[in-house]
């Protein structure tokens, strides 16, 4: 076997975990479908590494995501569609394509300039596989009409919420001041709570409940701040401020169920104020 080092190791690797008769049972009888929640679970992960300032777990991280790539990549091969060397090359050609700034003739952009550049270039990119679908007499891809379009459905819900707002706002569907999504919120609120006064359904609190949400991370957007890692800091902060309640209650023999509520929010604020 080569070197550790070498990319061709992992693909070996892979090839035989996927080889029948010799190969692992369990990666054997994956399949796209089954591998894809890994698959995001893995960029989660990498996500959280950064999130947590350790580098050493981010190497290791990156290399889960990595074997994501190559696993998918080889059960594509295998089914005669592509190969490892056909996901680098378009990689290379697309970023190549869509860096002209750097690898062409255009120069001296400025950030919004580069920004700008690159959404022409998707839409390019866009109308050239759609004509070639045609071409080819296959159907349009899923959601390729409409200014929405192309926005994956499987992303996170905040990630897609802020997406689908920044792509309306290229047309000037927005608000101009993140005062305004703050009313906004309070106005979703309020809404939330008219439908519970109302003995609405429980599906009808859920929508107006989505409706917050999808405020909520309208502002987020308005005061650049990403909404999925504000979130995984409030979790953070939540399970760091409940663990102080269970030590606190520990070190005087006693369970967090033979505390009252408002024994705990004490706790809860000591540990807040010690923040």
């Amino acid at each position: 076997m080569s070197s550790p080092r070498d990319l061709a190791t992992l693909l070996d690797i892979m090839r035989a975990l996927r080889t029948p008769g010799s190969g692992c049972p369990w990666d054997l009888e994956q399949t796209f479908d089954t591998i894809a929640p890994y698959t995001i679970e893995e960029a989660y992960e990498v996500a959280d590494a950064i999130e947590r300032g350790d580098l050493a777990d981010l190497k290791d991280e990156l290399g889960d995501l990595l074997f994501q790539v190559v696993f998918h990549a080889r059960m594509a091969e295998e089914v005669g569609e592509f190969a490892f060397p056909d996901v680098i090359e378009a990689i290379v050609s697309k970023m190549t394509r869509r860096h002209p700034h750097v690898f062409g003739e255009a120069r001296d952009l400025d950030p919004s300039q580069v920004k700008a550049l690159w959404g022409s270039i998707k839409a390019e990119e866009k109308a050239l596989r759609a004509k070639a679908r045609a071409a080819a007499g296959q159907p349009p891809e899923p959601n390729s009409k409409g200014l929405l379009a192309g926005i994956p459905t499987a992303l996170p819900g905040l990630t897609r919420a802020v997406k689908l707002q920044a792509k309306a706002s290229t047309v000037g569907f927005d608000w101009n001041d993140a005062r305004l999504v703050l009313a906004k919120i309070q106005e979703e609120a309020l809404e939330i709570e008219a439908a519970m006064d109302a003995g609405a359904s429980k599906a009808e609190v859920a929508g107006e409940v989505g409706d917050l949400l999808f405020a909520v991370a309208n502002l987020a957007r308005h005061v650049d701040a990403d909404p999925e890692a504000a979130l995984r800091t409030s979790n953070a902060k939540f399970e760091r401020r409940f663990a102080y309640i269970e030590k606190s209650l520990a070190a005087i023999d006693r369970t967090m169920e033979e505390a009252s509520l408002e024994e705990m929010d004490a706790l809860w604020n000591e540990a807040k104020g010690l923040e």
